[in-house]
């Protein structure tokens, strides 16, 4: 029983010793080294940089040439993917059967003329007689209604044969418009059904549109764009990879209503298409100038870590002291991005070192071991 109380008391003393020794060797080396870091002052600046929306390229007019008769293609007079002018021929259908419909219809037109002036004549004699008395009142009235009728067959010739007429004249297909004509569907001989063959398709290509969804958060913003637009305004621009079209756009319209399933409205711009670069299709990247953000506190990205989906910058106060802060950033410009919230300018911010700082560090813009002056 001794021997055990002399065992602890000996114990507890060895520990109280050795922690006295450990809080004077603590004592000795004093607080930890400061962390040798870069930092910069926080400016504010005005921020120009370009919103982007994926965009396609589309024709302003652009239609599918059908056959509105049917019969064998006859005749092609224009080479695939040419220029062609309102009014130039396309194409021709065996106008043979209409030809003969319409000499058809001619012919009756001309039967029911005819019929018509024995009518006219009938009635004037009758009316003659009738003055005299000399003829049964029926009898007048027959010759009218006869006359009558021979008017109204006459007319209805008269529509046949334009009806007619019509289907010759469907029997060539005319461009209905100037602009680029695309790959024949069709070649010489190919049998077409009226309304339902697709021939071709013919486009404009200059000036051309592209097309691109607004967020309708956005469609204030566009508006005035649309308002306050110039001519050769660089605000609209479009993009295919790091190539920028060298020409500028202006907004063509806006459509009539949101989308309510996307939550996005369509909006189209028009681009100048000289040298035929842009096709209807092609894949772009609209670019919309934003300037409108002044005194933007810019800061280097590297500045930046991130925890757990927030941001936060190293920001140094007194005694070479840092404290974390949380930021709310903006658009990302090349290496630096905008802050709208957190940061202002004058302030210190460390740049280079983050990755070796906690809250409360103390730093140094020194080199370690630079000499101290």
């Amino acid at each position: 029983m001794i021997f055990t109380k002399i065992k602890f008391y000996l114990v507890t003393g060895f520990a109280l010793m050795l922690a006295a020794c450990s809080e004077k060797q603590q004592q000795q080396q004093g607080p930890p080294p400061a962390i040798p870091v870069t930092v910069e002052d926080v400016k504010a600046t005005d921020a120009t940089y370009y919103d982007e929306y994926p965009g396609t390229v589309v024709a302003l007019n652009q239609t599918e040439i059908r056959a509105q008769v049917s019969g064998y293609i006859t005749g092609i007079y224009f080479k695939d993917g040419a220029k062609v002018v309102k009014g130039q021929r396309l194409y021709s259908i065996d106008q043979q059967l209409y030809t003969a419909n319409y000499e058809q219809a001619v012919a009756n037109l001309h039967v029911q003329e005819t019929n018509l002036q024995k009518a006219q004549k009938d009635a004037d004699r009758y009316h003659e007689l009738d003055k005299k008395d000399a003829i049964a009142k029926q009898q007048v009235d027959y010759a009218d209604a006869a006359l009558e009728a021979a008017k109204k067959q006459v007319d209805a010739a008269m529509a046949n044969v334009n009806a007619v007429k019509a289907n010759v004249n469907f029997a060539t297909i005319v461009a209905p418009f100037s602009g680029t004509i695309g790959i024949s569907q069709v070649r010489s001989g190919t049998s077409v059904v009226a309304g339902q063959t697709i021939l071709n398709t013919i486009s404009t290509d200059n000036p051309i549109a592209v097309d691109f969804a607004v967020d309708q958060k956005e469609v204030y913003r566009f508006l005035q764009l649309q308002q306050g637009q110039k001519a050769h305004d660089s605000t609209f621009s479009i993009a295919f990879g790091k190539d920028v079209y060298p020409s500028y756009g202006s907004i063509n319209l806006i459509d009539r209503a949101v989308d309510p399933q996307t939550g996005t409205i369509k909006t189209r711009l028009v681009f100048p298409n000289d040298n035929n670069m842009l096709k209807a299709g092609m894949s772009t990247a609209v670019r919309v100038l934003n300037n409108a953000t002044e005194n933007a506190v810019l800061i280097p990205n590297k500045a930046i870590t991130e925890q757990l989906g927030e941001f936060f910058v190293y920001v140094v106060g007194d005694s070479s002291k840092v404290s974390q802060r949380k930021l709310s950033l903006g658009k990302q410009i090349g290496v630096n991005v905008i802050v709208k919230d957190g940061l202002k300018a004058g302030e210190k911010i460390v740049v280079q070192g983050v990755q070796n700082l906690r809250e409360g560090s103390v730093i140094t813009t020194q080199a370690p071991g630079a000499a101290k002056k």
